[in-house]
């Protein structure tokens, strides 16, 4: 059988696709030094104190979704020859939903059999399942549950390859994910490229996250005996791997809490990892060097656990994830230099080793899957098949079209317009921004036009409100700019004018996130929400912010004032018992819990719904139903 490519649809029974938000993300991530870890190793203190980035600008949230199920048909790309079919969805990041390996019609990863977001993503929603590709920053990537582009071109020898890319506007990177099957070819290649069109330095960030299904018998195996271990309650530590602290942590299965473990592979080992059942085989992932580190994730078989697992995949649906990166933890972020494009190929496929030595000592697992591993795929054939990249042709067949931000990146001369990547046309979200290249004027848009962040917007914006001081949109948005730029008296400054010239929530939204004051953030978050009460998520804003300044009955008092269906969302429900709690009515809060509060949008690791329980109920013990914690209950 030749290789083929087709595209066809995925039958799954489906939340709704998460709806873009209308506030731009104005934090980002924790700040977090070298002495935060207790990490000694050089390279890795100076990779961790750089590059996290000050907002998560211009993204909005992804947080508008539920869990109501119907059938839902997703537009895939299917690469398939006689071994392998790899079937990938382009609509939500490009991700590899299912590698069956044909001959023994097994599944090689966990193919989740629905398709619920739940809110583990820099912008909340997210997907379990396949292969993600993260770029960016720590977490799972602005664009998980967003299409990048597609095209259909060919290998010099014929064999179709998919094509998917996008910019990635936070880091102002172009990704580049090229995956093809060669006939008879027993992996998936998968050749990444990161490519920096700026003339300065960025930090860059990347791990391939690939979920497979996990049992007591499943052993994860990669060339270290070290690893750098986090397990959601102490800090990063250098530890023996696999043996620690009583327990063999190759066995995830076996282990109660969630845990991390990023592999310390020595230089000059050949980087990959595996995850083995109790036949010997199952999926291995190899690459060529760039591609440094590996790691495991597990969440524990304790209720926190398996509450999240069934919370994204149903019931009965266990997982684990391999992962690898371009540092040696998901904690760092590496310098890429100005101009600088850093590419590499991963291989995914089925490896089978004896299942002894799998299942022996942990010397004799290791070698057992490097050999394996060797006859499977040569490294030699791995750069091979990266330098075979140069010999692809021209796309021929666009798939997918994606977001107009490339195009609109090309139009302003930041990006080189390239026939391998065609960004298409602009679309409505970037007109108002066109409008400021071709007349250097922002027109005025309320709602306000979607963000963009980047040096020659911000210098269209300077000058645009230098001649006009009073224009408020013009103002927002600088305010925007300066505040990605990590200029927050800046964005402080450009809001209070804006807001000086024409009282809006988005401007007033702004300046309470720099408020070093609850109070008086909680003053502002009421104003806005008073200018604009039928926004849901400025008012669930506005009720963090008010329960954070101690404002319990003003907290009541807007939500007795929601319409019905904001009353009854999960998140305001939440907010409600809460502040019915610092009011001391904790009737109510027993009765909110009886009748039940499912926040849809439950924060990896919070603990709000465990710890209401316990403060009303300290007796019992907390319902599953309400125990999402992951360090083991």
């Amino acid at each position: 059988m030749s290789s083929s490519l087709r595209t066809g649809l995925l039958k799954v029974p489906g939340a709704a696709d998460p709806a873009e938000g209308m506030l731009p993300i104005l934090h980002g991530l924790a700040a977090r030094t070298a002495d935060d870890t207790g990490v000694t190793d050089p390279e890795m203190r100076r990779n961790l104190g750089h590059g996290r980035p000050p907002t998560l600008l211009p993204y909005t949230r992804q947080d508008d979704y539920d869990r109501t199920r119907t059938p839902r048909e997703l537009p895939t790309v299917v690469l398939e020859n006689d071994v392998l079919t790899a079937t990938f969805l382009p609509g939500y990041g490009g991700r590899l939903w299912s590698l069956l390996h044909r001959p023994s019609g097994r599944e090689l990863l966990h193919r989740n059999e629905i398709l619920q977001p739940a809110n583990l993503a820099l912008r909340d929603a997210w997907l379990a399942g396949g292969v993600e590709w993260n770029l960016g920053t720590t977490g799972h990537w602005p664009l998980t549950c967003s299409p990048l582009h597609a095209v259909l071109l060919h290998a010099a020898d014929g064999t179709p390859v998919l094509r998917m890319y996008e910019f990635e506007r936070m880091r102002r990177l172009v990704l580049q994910i090229d995956a093809w099957l060669p006939a008879g070819s027993p992996v998936l290649y998968v050749h990444v490229s990161v490519h920096n069109p700026a003339e300065q330095e960025t930090p860059c960030y990347w791990w391939s996250n690939i979920a497979v299904p996990e049992t007591e018998k499943v052993r994860v195996v990669g060339p270290a005996d070290r690893a750098f271990h986090f397990d959601y309650t102490a800090d990063l530590r250098h530890v023996a791997f696999p043996h620690f602290e009583g327990s063999d942590r190759s066995y995830p299965g076996r282990l109660p809490r969630a845990a991390d473990y990023f592999l310390d592979i020595p230089d000059g080992e050949r980087r990959w990892i595996a995850a083995l059942d109790e036949t010997g085989s199952g999926l291995v992932q190899t690459s060529t060097d760039r591609l440094r580190g590996r790691k495991l994730f597990h969440w524990g078989t304790a209720t926190g656990g398996r509450q999240w697992q069934e919370w994204l995949s149903g019931p009965g649906a266990a997982y684990l994830e391999i992962q690898a990166g371009l540092a040696r933890t998901q904690l760092e972020h590496l310098p890429m230099p100005g101009g600088a494009t850093w590419s590499w190929v991963e291989a995914y496929g089925l490896v089978e080793a004896d299942p002894e030595a799998v299942h022996g000592s942990w010397d004799e697992a290791r070698a057992a899957v490097r050999g394996a591993l060797d006859a499977l795929v040569p490294p030699e054939q791995l750069a091979a098949a990266l330098a075979s990249v140069g010999g692809f042709g021209a796309p021929e067949q666009t798939l997918v079209r994606a977001s107009g931000w490339g195009a609109l990146e090309v139009e302003a001369g930041a990006l080189l317009p390239s026939p391998g990547l065609p960004f298409g046309a602009c679309g409505a979200e970037q007109a108002p921004w066109l409008a400021l290249l071709a007349t250097g004027r922002l027109p005025v848009c309320d709602p306000p036009a979607a963000p963009v962040v980047g040096p020659q917007w911000r210098a269209l914006l300077e000058r645009q409100v230098a001649a006009d001081p009073a224009d408020w949109h013009a103002l927002y948005h600088l305010g925007l700019l300066r505040l990605a730029d990590g200029e927050p008296q800046g964005a402080q400054d450009a809001w209070t004018r804006s807001a000086a010239a024409h009282a809006t929530p988005w401007a007033l939204r702004g300046l309470a996130s720099l408020c070093p004051s609850t109070r008086e953030a909680a003053e502002l978050m009421a104003e806005a929400h008073r200018l604009l009460p039928g926004l849901r998520e400025l008012t669930v804003e506005t009720l963090r912010a008010l329960l954070a300044a101690g404002r319990a009955e003003q907290a009541l008092a807007v939500i007795e004032a929601l319409p019905d269906a904001d009353r009854a969302h999960g998140r305001i429900r939440l907010a409600q018992a809460e502040a019915a709690l610092a009011v001391g009515d904790r009737e109510l809060v027993r009765r909110l819990l009886a009748e039940g509060i499912q926040v849809d949008g439950l924060r990896e690791g919070e603990d709000s719904l465990d710890a209401l329980w316990l403060a009303v109920h300290p007796d019992q013990p907390v319902p599953p139903a309400y125990d999402f914690r992951m360090s083991g209950s």
